[in-house]
């Protein structure tokens, strides 16, 4: 497929922390794309700077509480981390108030999907939450992303529903138990490709969702 959406690495993938993809996106993040630092965790000096940045982070720099800001300090803990060799190292190393639990936390958010991190940049998903659909693995980070995005789930709500999956509740029953029906989705369709899916669904004796479902189907295969 060449015209579909860019292949992206699994949901579990360690997230490289290089060049900043998503923070340096001008698409995404607008001026502050010029503002995008990258971390190598090879290069002792960029190591001290994301040191310090955890550090600034960590303590809560006024006026920064921005999505962008937050994702920075996601990509500073997770190469600090890959640069000393540990979480514990890592707190030791950026030192104040830094924690080991605060930087597991950030790492983690860095490592999630790129097309979830592209949310959390424009602020259609919360830097808290993310943290909460970081907390578990594969697939459900997804579902979980784009059950924010359907259905306006509160952070308390992505957090009871993190809590569930990881007691071992299903990703599926855990939301449904939040009235959240996976793969419920409202489409707005340009009026004369509605008619036709009107159209191709009656001919078909389907509903349009089976017609968009295969169209889907194929289209992304």
């Amino acid at each position: 497929m060449t015209n579909g959406p860019e292949k992206e690495p699994p949901a579990d993938r360690k997230s490289p922390v290089g060049k900043p993809v998503v923070r340096g996106d001008v698409s995404v993040t607008g001026a502050h794309a010029r503002e995008a630092k990258a971390f190598d965790p090879d290069d002792p000096e960029s190591v001290e700077e994301a040191a310090l940045t955890v550090r600034a982070f960590a303590e809560g720099s006024p006026g920064r509480e921005d999505n962008v800001y937050m994702l920075r300090g996601a990509a500073a803990c997770a190469a600090l981390v890959r640069g000393v060799g540990s979480y514990k190292g890592a707190a030791k190393r950026a030192g104040g108030e830094t924690t080991v639990a605060f930087i597991r936390k950030w790492a983690r958010v860095h490592d999630l999907p790129r097309s979830i991190r592209r949310h959390v940049a424009m602020g259609h998903i919360a830097p808290t939450a993310a943290k909460h659909i970081a907390r578990v693995d594969g697939d459900a980070r997804y579902q979980l992303a784009w059950a924010i995005l359907d259905n306006s789930l509160t952070v308390r709500e992505v957090r009871a529903i993190v809590s569930d999956i990881n007691d071992g509740t299903t990703p599926e029953r855990a939301l449904r138990a939040h009235g959240v029906t996976l793969g419920e989705v409202t489409l707005s369709l340009p009026a004369d490709l509605y008619r036709e899916l009107r159209r191709e669904a009656a001919l078909a004796g389907e509903e349009p969702e089976q017609v968009v479902a295969r169209a889907l189907e194929k289209e992304l295969e």
